[in-house]
């Protein structure tokens, strides 16, 4: 986890009223604490785009809710031996979601593995018997 505390919005608008009352960027450094790079560029981009509130961060919108996440944890543990295919199949026959394997995956945490059928040759009851 980053170190960072960001600035609410009235911290930055009192940072920018500060500025353009005329005060020095060192000054207003020294009165609300923050480093002299913060407050020049906060200042940089408040005179590019005319704001001064932070944009959110980006990245992809999460597909599953906390509690569609709960209920495939849920199904992975009733049976341990479903793959994450056949669990986002259960989704999708329960919520109506398509939802990837590999958000499966990443949602099964805590000891639970999204599991891969494995390829081999079935055992024959010839087989069978040779091993006995």
């Amino acid at each position: 986890m980053s170190s960072r505390h960001h600035i609410d919005d009235f911290m930055r608008g009192r940072i920018i009223g500060k500025i353009e009352e005329g005060r020095k960027n060192n000054r207003c450094c020294q009165e609300f604490d923050i480093a002299h790079s913060v407050v020049s560029r906060l200042w940089k981009s408040f005179k590019t785009t005319g704001m001064c509130s932070r944009r959110h961060g980006g990245g992809c919108v999460r597909s599953t809710t906390s509690a569609e996440d709960r209920y495939i944890v849920l199904s992975a543990k009733r049976n341990k031996r479903t793959t994450a295919q056949q669990v986002a199949n259960q989704f999708l026959a329960a919520s109506g979601k398509q939802i990837s394997r590999k958000t499966v995956a990443r949602r099964l945490m805590g000891g639970l593995y999204a599991r891969r059928p494995v390829v081999c040759v079935p055992l024959t009851r010839q087989h069978r018997t040779a091993r006995f």
